[in-house]
């Protein structure tokens, strides 16, 4: 299965090549263009752990294999088994070391190396736990204080079976690691009990039964096939298909014929089944008996459902996997790219900037190679040691909390940290024409695999009268988002009540109206970031208030001009 990485660029009436820009002659106001090559970005796994976290986390694995190595040469004999394991490690740190970024961009790695230090390195540690010699031990014990948690691990879990949902991942695919990048196993029978624990029985059929086709095509593991059998049944039993339910019960006890559990289990699925039929002859012979057609009628072709009437989750989803997309050929030969001054604006009269219409209404523009290898990686740098949990306007009380809807870590810079944000805010003033002394800080935004943030809306609505009173600037008139990574697949931003999606370009950016010149908000706005599927997404936004654009951008005295 592919993913589309952006929109097909031909739905516009111009063409970007890595030599420039090239638009229709009459379109074209300026050729000057500016040239800035894209660089490596780092990486951050959902919320545990942010890029620098994470690549530190596969240093400290390199470091404790190689202390295990150390630790072996002296009891070779003793430590067979822990021999084995450390040379399996150390293989498996190696490939990771040489790309860490492209390592951890797969959602699978990330999940192993979850796994890994939470889980098996905590049973070798109780296995050597007892030898005399604790030089190792003392340094895996001091380093686990830093490890991911049992949470972090079903965190992670998690963030898969979200992908597999939005981007309609069957089973066998992830197990395999068949995703844009290298493929690999994968611990299916793990994600599956999280998915049990959690109540969630389609999942768990999903992931049992890829943990069976495993175990029957001959795959190495402790695990035994009574205990997936076990999951299986049961969870095919929650969700009412008796039947099959009790096909895997009699696999199981085929098995293990003692199975207490399986034999209970057997009896109940049979009377039930008998129950079901007894009830349906009932049925047929009430309605027989009150003359009645029984035959069954053909069913009418289903009708199409209208798009506003496609629940916003589903129509987020197919945005986020490139479908679903409202674009005609009559509007997308509306669309233009051109080269931009802002009216003449002293900074880029002579250097214009790249600006193309990536939708329009609402009206989207991008900005090409408008912020530099330089100015991002100084970005990312200031951002990291400060990156947290992100947070939302809480509209009942206008503070920021955290959400489960956005799964992501955040940081805010001021020009106070370095002279280069003042110049980037400066930036985004000269192409905006906006005041930028009432707009919010510089948020920078770091979604890994599984980050998301579902559909909402930037400004305040009329029934959150406050959402932004204690900042004392007015309601968010404007959005600009910079895109400072690509991403290997997923990872749009959409707009699920217009249909549209962008999709991330490192080095652009893009910026589009919350607020109508009458102050009314345009709820046309109402975005969504996807989840990333392979590697990460970074990003950096500057929310633009009320305040200060009175003379800059006047009101309308039409509500939706």
């Amino acid at each position: 299965m592919s993913f589309p990485l952006s929109l097909p660029f031909h739905i516009f009436s111009c063409r970007i090549y890595n030599k420039g820009l090239k638009c229709p002659k009459n379109n074209l106001k300026k050729r000057k263009k500016r040239n800035i090559a894209p660089s490596a970005d780092l990486c951050l796994f959902l919320i545990v752990c942010s890029s620098g976290q994470m690549t530190d986390l596969l240093y400290t694995e390199k470091d404790l294999v190689t202390s295990l190595k150390d630790y072996i040469k002296a009891e070779e004999n003793k430590l067979e088994r822990v021999k084995q394991w450390a040379d399996k490690l150390d293989l498996l740190s190696a490939t990771a070391i040489q790309d860490p970024e492209g390592y951890l961009g797969h959602p699978v790695n990330a999940f192993k190396l979850m796994k890994r230090l939470n889980t098996e390195w905590g049973d070798l540690e109780s296995l050597v736990l007892s030898d005399t010699t604790d030089g190792f031990i003392s340094n895996l014990t001091i380093q686990r204080q830093h490890f991911p948690t049992d949470e972090d691990q079903t965190g992670a879990a998690k963030a898969l079976l979200r992908l597999q949902d939005t981007y309609k991942l069957d089973a066998n695919t992830i197990s395999t690691g068949d995703l844009p990048g290298n493929s690999l196993t994968f611990d299916c029978y793990e994600l599956g009990k999280i998915a049990y624990s959690d109540v969630d029985y389609y999942h768990t059929e999903l992931w049992m039964a890829q943990a069976l086709k495993q175990l029957e095509q001959g795959e190495e593991s402790t695990l035994d096939k009574v205990t997936v059998l076990d999951y299986l049944s049961y969870s095919i039993y929650q969700q009412g298909e008796i039947h099959r339910a009790l096909e895997y019960t009699k696999k199981l006890l085929e098995l293990d014929p003692e199975h207490q559990r399986a034999k209970g289990n057997l009896k109940y699925f049979e009377f039930q089944l008998e129950k079901q039929k007894k009830d349906a002859e009932d049925g047929a012979q009430k309605e027989k008996e009150q003359g009645k057609d029984t035959t069954e009628k053909k069913e009418k072709p289903k009708k199409k459902v209208p798009n506003h009437l496609i629940p916003e989750r589903t129509k987020y989803e197919m945005l986020c996997r490139g479908e679903g997309i409202r674009m005609t050929p009559r509007r997308q030969s509306r669309l233009f790219c051109r080269y931009y001054d802002n009216n003449h604006n002293p900074m880029y009269v002579l250097a214009p900037v790249k600006q193309q219409d990536e939708w329009d209404r609402p009206y989207i523009v991008r900005y090409l190679d408008i912020i530099s290898d330089k100015e991002m990686d100084k970005v990312k740098q200031l951002a990291k040691p400060r990156l947290r949990r992100a947070t939302v306007h809480d509209p009942l009380t206008g503070k920021l909390t955290t959400a489960q809807y956005r799964v992501s870590k955040s940081a805010w810079l001021t020009g106070y940290e370095d002279p280069m944000i003042d110049k980037i805010n400066q930036r985004i003033e000269d192409l905006t024409g906006l005041e930028m002394d009432t707009a919010e800080e510089l948020q920078v935004a770091n979604y890994g695999v599984g980050g998301q943030y579902e559909p909402h809306f930037d400004f305040g609505r009329k029934d959150e009268p406050d959402a932004f009173k204690e900042l004392g600037t007015g309601n968010r008139i404007a959005t600009w988002l910079f895109y400072m990574s690509d991403v290997a697949a997923g990872g749009a931003t959409v707009f699920p009540d217009v249909g549209a999606a962008v999709w991330p370009q490192k080095g652009t950016a893009v910026f589009w109206y919350n607020l109508f010149p009458s102050g009314e908000g345009d709820y046309s706005t109402r975005h969504a970031a996807c989840p990333v599927l392979v590697g990460n997404k970074w990003v950096s936004n500057k929310w633009i208030h009320e305040r200060g654009q009175e003379w800059r951008r006047p009101c309308s005295l039409n509500e939706t001009e």
